[in-house]
């Protein structure tokens, strides 16, 4: 498949990572269906894209007739059957193997297209081990956005054991079409992002968790000492901390003890602190 060819786009789940999928399709000019398991999901999904678009405007990026063009090619659904139609479809589901494969063995009976090509936005979990639930192996690739989608430019595009050649031209082509830069990596734990990306962020919490400095002086020292523009305690707030977690323990699944997750982090996550998205991590939120 080419990606003029493409005329709609199913996205799985209105999270933080679906919903800035969507909204960066739907601005490149692609019909978008995001569909995600309950109302108040999808409701939260579509605030926060009009919010974000918002904001586009307010910078003189896009005018209003932008932004409810944009809108308009968005549709937010409930239903799994409204991505029939589809000609890619990205799932942007939980962080969880079996939950993934689920939703991918139901595209399987439901697209419509037979060359359609299925991507997962994972961060972590094996796209080799994803395809071989799907219809079409070789039809499967890893495209993983970094958050927030709409502003970050980075897409690493992961490439599985069976992942064919036009799969992966198609979406780095793709990734290209709606203003991103791909990086192309084989499928690997963590790939290139989380693999480097996590051991950065756990080893902050150790160094919190071993009264080495205050998560003041951690995260001031590392964005003076590195220019990075958040230290990594508060990059795990805005990640969420259950999600670095998860993250985490894939690696230390499956590459060994120098990826263990500190003892804080998992304290934190088993007492719902999550971060900003629950209102309090390791610094609080209004």
């Amino acid at each position: 498949m080419k990606v003029d060819d493409v005329k709609v786009v199913g996205v799985l789940g209105a999270g933080t990572m679906g919903n800035g999928i969507a909204q960066v399709c739907a601005a490149a000019g692609f019909e978008v269906v995001m569909r995600d398991i309950e109302q108040k999901f999808v409701d939260r999904g579509m605030e926060t894209i009009k919010k974000s678009l918002s904001k586009f405007v307010e910078k003189g990026k896009i005018s209003q007739d932008d932004m409810d063009s944009i809108l308009s090619r968005i549709k937010p659904t409930l239903e799994m059957k409204d991505l029939e139609n589809a000609d890619l479809v990205i799932e942007a589901v939980i962080e969880n193997m079996d939950v993934k494969k689920a939703v991918i063995k139901e595209l399987n009976e439901l697209v419509k297209n037979d060359d359609a090509i299925f991507a997962s936005n994972t961060s972590t979990l094996s796209i080799t081990e994803m395809a071989a639930v799907s219809r079409k192996p070789e039809n499967f690739v890893g495209i993983h956005f970094m958050n927030p989608v709409p502003l970050m430019r980075g897409v690493e595009i992961v490439r599985g054991l069976l992942t064919s050649d036009e799969t992966l031209n198609f979406a780095v082509e793709f990734v290209k079409k709606i203003g991103k830069e791909p990086v192309v990596c084989k499928d690997s734990a963590g790939f290139i992002s989380n693999r480097i990306l996590m051991p950065w962020v756990n080893e902050g919490i150790y160094v919190l968790y071993e009264g080495i400095a205050t998560k003041e002086e951690i995260d001031k020292g590392m964005r003076l000492f590195t220019n990075v523009p958040m230290g990594p305690l508060e990059l795990a707030d805005l990640i969420g901390l259950d999600i670095v977690l998860a993250a985490v323990e894939t690696l230390h699944r499956e590459l060994g003890d120098k990826y263990k997750p500190c003892p804080l982090l998992k304290q934190m996550v088993a007492a719902g602190l999550l971060g900003r998205k629950t209102g309090r991590g390791f610094y609080e939120y209004k």
